[in-house]
């Protein structure tokens, strides 16, 4: 068999995020729905919503597997992404940061539609609530999804909003697992878990090869509070890795008997947990895909999320990525 073409390929909403500070005040007085939660709106409601900001409103390219996709290219993986991008000058914008990164943009479906925004409304505590419309990305149906999109990819990682279009998201895995894949899901948000339950299941009784969720989404899984290394435990029982992320508490991940116990990498500073978990996601899929070990493939996941959230937005600015770079290949040479 050929090698790969790619190591990676990310699967999900290319969506430009406009980010935010608020106080909760803002959040209790403008936003219904909980905190830190992600809800589907139109796009005069971002509209609304920005109109009602007092300062700036950063712009940059967002959407939870992207980033996730970003993160392990500039950590030096071979990666292409499987979305849909719009017509206008921020869908050329989005398209221009993600191959200057590294990343393949063949793969990129197009339309004349507005591309997708979220807005992300951080507050104090760093935590951010997310209004987001999809545009350009929601119109991504299934029957533009074909064998020839996974071509040369060794590994998928879909991105859990999918799972809002059922139809979609069932004909991504099955082409992903026909080319050959392994396959990963993020789970994305307690939102889509509690939409998605039983579609979830089915994949994971099919075979998923990682899973990784937040506290918020494993609770919703399994519809109860638990501690969060028994819910790692009971998904990686349907036979692949699972990953439960705890935020600045760090990670717990099991296989089979194989349960560990990801320590957090303190952050000097929380500026905005924005694709805080999309880094984690990158720096494990980083490691696990170049082969290290479960702990250490974790233990850059830490690393990339904690220098995550010292910055404004998902995405790591340029002169960090050296130092990165160099940690995660010396915990990828550790002996397992």
């Amino acid at each position: 068999m050929a090698s790969p073409t790619f190591d990676l390929i990310g699967i999900g909403n290319p969506i430009m995020d406009l980010l935010a500070h608020v106080d909760d005040a803002f959040l209790a007085t403008h936003v219904a729905g909980d905190k830190g939660g992600m809800v589907l709106v139109d796009d005069a409601n971002i509209a609304a919503l920005v109109k009602k900001v007092h300062g700036n409103v950063a712009t940059m390219p967002g959407g939870a597997v992207a980033n996730a996709t970003l993160g392990a290219t500039r950590l030096g993986l071979r990666t292409t992404y499987l979305g849909k991008i719009g017509g206008d000058i921020t869908a050329e914008h989005y398209f221009a940061n993600f191959t200057a990164a590294g990343g393949d943009g063949s793969r990129f479906k197009r339309t004349a539609l507005p591309n997708g925004r979220c807005l992300s409304l951080v507050t104090p505590d760093g935590q951010r609530t997310l209004r987001t419309h999809l545009g350009a990305a929601m119109t991504l149906s299934p029957d533009e999804i074909s064998p020839a999109d996974f071509l040369g990819a060794r590994h998928a990682l879909i991105e859990g909003y999918l799972l809002f279009n059922p139809a979609l998201a069932t004909q991504v895995i099955r082409t992903a697992r026909a080319a050959g894949c392994t396959i990963s899901i993020d789970l994305a948000s307690f939102e889509v878990v509690k939409a998605a339950r039983d579609w979830i299941f089915a994949q994971l009784r099919e075979g998923v090869d990682i899973v990784f969720a937040n506290e918020d989404e494993a609770a919703a899984l399994f519809q109860r509070q638990d501690a969060y290394e028994n819910f790692a435990r009971e998904i990686a029982g349907f036979g692949g890795i699972a990953a439960v992320k705890m935020g600045k508490d760090g990670a717990w991940i099991a296989r089979g008997k194989e349960l560990h116990r990801i320590h957090p990498v303190h952050a000097a500073r929380v500026v905005d947990t924005t694709g805080a978990g999309d880094s984690w996601a990158a720096g494990f899929l980083y490691g696990h895909l170049r082969g290290a070990s479960l702990a250490a493939s974790g233990a850059i996941g830490s690393i990339l999320g904690a220098e995550t959230v010292q910055h404004l937005g998902a995405a790591i600015p340029d002169t960090f990525w050296p130092h990165l770079r160099a940690r995660a290949e010396t915990l990828v040479k550790q002996p397992k």
